[in-house]
């Protein structure tokens, strides 16, 4: 591992930050059962930003909600100092490897605000023939992460917060993406997000124990919310907590994110997965991958089988890893998570990916990311009574968070008129309905069905962190066409925990029904629209969640 460049002044971020805190970490490290490194990168500080910022004349546009892509191509008319593109010049054409570009806002993951997730990251082949081209592309990503500062994501968080958008400042991150290449597609093995405290134990598992999320590709497939396989690092081999193989079928990774290595026709430099391609499993298949991280179905026993040697549906459970051990990825997780949180002194969350084994050299764990989370806080001790009284509108056996909030307010989706279908828009009636109630300065009880914050409609409502900024609890409401499991490990849920909102997760079928005739008795209509509604509860409810137990319960 050499040591990181630093082009410029002015701070580098929280991201920056973790990856320096993690060289710390391994320096003195040596009880890895695999190589383990941080992958190369540079760090353009915040002064460039500012720098640009002034030079071009630009952020103002973020005061009159300018729509992203006009501040985005705005941006990418900016110039930047001499000083910097001569710094990016040298820069690659040295670099040969697939870059990622990824902010590093002063704000984002530092300990005061661990905030994720709402600024822009691209991924770049980097292996066009011409040197001028390559520097090119950086340079547009470069301007896109920075344009990112003023989307609307970001505008929504800050005004939900309160704080003042013109006192942030972006660096950012230019790192080799840990990964081979496969023909025309460039990815990791395996992509992963580990938890030190998980607040959705299952089985045998304690919250201490921890959670791992893994997916076959690039990380965006976990960081987005999308299907993913979570475990316990010290239950590496209990599935989740699957009815059936059928059910586990369904469930599990179908898809996978990979850089495009081929020549990209459709010339896009504001669109963050411009030179990314979504592809299927028989594509992994062809690469000689999935062989490490899936099993194959065999109908006729109906019952998994580690590995890919034979044929029949494939099933990503990670088995090989996970239970054969052909690669020792949780013991290296394990051990990588442990020092990193006694170096902070809080728990962590860590992004990771597996580098495969090839003919030339063995497996290579690359760790990308550590950001604090939140542990449990004061103990909340939910009694048999309360579960039992007339004013529950609600139970939860799957509770993110720990506290006690009295709320006035409640932010819903109407359950007459919900369908999958129209959850995309749902998301945009969210967002104003969050605007709506941080103008009156209340915060609110969110309730939803599916999965908050997923990229895909169909599994639940794909609202962004700027959409829901101003909700105090989150609430989910799983029924029988959206029956999904939590994205724990995604930046949706590392915000969750770092800003203390509590998340309830309602299965009816195991839970029993929300009781909406209780939420809407007698209530005041502030602010409707066609599948959402903002009321306000004579009275107020009650929010309690045991994080120790998993537990929450919300009374009228």
């Amino acid at each position: 591992m050499s040591d990181p460049a630093v082009l410029g002044e002015g701070g580098i971020g929280g991201k920056a930050s973790g990856l320096m805190a993690i060289l710390g970490s391994l320096e003195s490290a040596e009880d890895f059962p695999m190589e383990v490194t941080v992958p190369g990168f540079t760090v353009i500080a915040a002064d460039h930003f500012r720098d640009f910022i002034g030079r071009n004349g630009l952020g103002r546009d973020a005061e009159d909600d300018e729509a992203d892509d006009r501040i985005a191509m705005a941006f990418m008319r900016g110039e930047v100092s001499p000083i910097l593109s001569g710094e990016l010049w040298k820069y690659i054409a040295d670099t040969r490897e697939p870059v990622a570009v990824r902010s590093s806002s002063l704000l984002e993951d530092s300990l005061r605000t661990p905030l994720a997730g709402i600024y822009q990251t691209k991924m770049l082949p980097n292996n066009q023939p011409s040197d001028e081209i390559r520097f090119r592309k950086l340079m547009e990503a470069v301007k896109l992460v920075w344009a990112s500062t003023f989307f609307a994501d970001s505008r929504e968080f800050h005004r939900g917060m309160g704080s003042d958008l013109s006192e942030e400042a972006m660096a950012v991150v230019l790192q080799d993406i840990a990964g081979r290449r496969y023909g025309n597609r460039f990815y990791p093995v395996v992509s992963g997000v580990a938890r030190s405290y998980n607040y959705y134990a299952f089985g045998s598992s304690r919250p201490e124990d921890g959670v791992v999320n893994l997916a076959l590709g690039l990380g965006k497939t976990i960081v987005d919310g999308g299907l993913c396989w979570s475990y316990s690092p010290r239950n590496p081999k209990t599935p989740p907590p699957f009815g059936s193989v059928t059910e586990m079928m369904k469930g599990t990774q179908n898809r996978f994110w990979c850089v495009n290595m081929e020549r990209v026709t459709e010339y896009d430099p504001i669109r963050e997965t411009e030179f990314m391609a979504s592809c299927p499993l028989e594509d992994a298949d062809y690469d000689g991958t999935l062989s490490l991280v899936a099993s194959t179905y065999v109908p006729g026993s109906d019952m998994l089988v580690s590995g890919t040697g034979r044929d029949g549906p494939r099933v990503l459970n990670f088995a090989p890893i996970l239970q054969d051990r052909v690669v020792r990825l949780n013991e290296a997780v394990a051990r990588s998570m442990e020092l990193c949180s006694d170096r902070s002194g809080t728990p962590v969350e860590l992004e990771f990916a597996l580098r495969g084994p090839s003919r030339e050299s063995g497996p290579e764990l690359g760790l990308l990311q550590v950001r604090p989370i939140a542990g449990a806080g004061d103990e909340v001790e939910i009694k048999p009574e309360e579960l039992s009284s007339p004013g529950v509108i609600a139970i939860s056996r799957r509770a993110l968070g720990n506290g006690d909030n009295r709320l006035d307010h409640v932010v819903y989706v109407r359950p007459d008129n919900f369908s999958s279908s129209s959850t995309a828009g749902i998301a945009g009636e969210v967002a104003a309905a969050n605007r709506f109630m941080s103008s009156l300065g209340e915060e609110y009880l969110l309730i939803g069905f599916g999965r908050w914050g997923s990229t895909d409609p169909w599994l639940g409502i794909p609202v962004t962190w700027g959409h829901i900024s101003g909700a105090r609890v989150l609430m989910e409401v799983s029924g029988p066409s959206m029956r999904v499991e939590l994205s724990q490990g995604s930046h949706f849920f590392h915000n969750l925990s770092s800003f203390g909102v509590g998340y309830l997760s309602v299965n009816e079928a195991l839970d029993g029904p929300v009781r909406w005739d209780l939420l809407e008795d007698g209530v005041e209509i502030l602010d409707e629209s066609e599948h959402v509604r903002c009321i306000c509860i004579p009275g107020g409810l009650r929010t309690r969640i045991d994080g120790r137990r998993g537990l929450g319960v919300v009374i009228r």
